[in-house]
């Protein structure tokens, strides 16, 4: 007697450890679930290929600084030259325009397309 309680409790008690698992597994792949678990994945993947590609544009320009630094003593560059200052070019001045102002150093434009028809 003590035989048949101790398997009926054993069976028992792995039928209610499977349907446990059934019913965890099965509403780990309802729809929303699988959606939401992929989202997480691609945004970890996202996170993971973020931090590579930071790295590895880190490691390009450190390169290439020390690439131009080695380019520029070889050939005798002055590494930070000093620019020109910028030159400002007068526009051109339409003295028959109806629109010109006597002194005024740039050309006004109409830009209506029906002006000329």
């Amino acid at each position: 007697m003590f035989r048949r309680t101790f398997w009926f409790t054993t069976g028992v008690a792995a039928g209610v450890w499977a349907t446990t698992k059934v019913n965890r597994k099965l509403r780990q792949l309802t729809p929303e679930n699988l959606a939401a678990a992929a989202a997480n994945r691609a945004l970890e993947a996202g996170h993971r290929l973020k931090d590579r590609a930071v790295g590895f544009a880190v490691d390009v320009r450190e390169n290439m600084a020390r690439r131009e630094a080695e380019l520029g003593e070889a050939l005798g560059i002055n590494a930070d030259p000093e620019l020109p200052a910028p030159r400002r070019h007068p526009a051109i001045e339409n003295r028959n325009h109806p629109k010109y102002v006597e002194g005024s150093t740039y050309q006004t434009h109409s830009y209506n397309r029906n002006e000329d028809h």
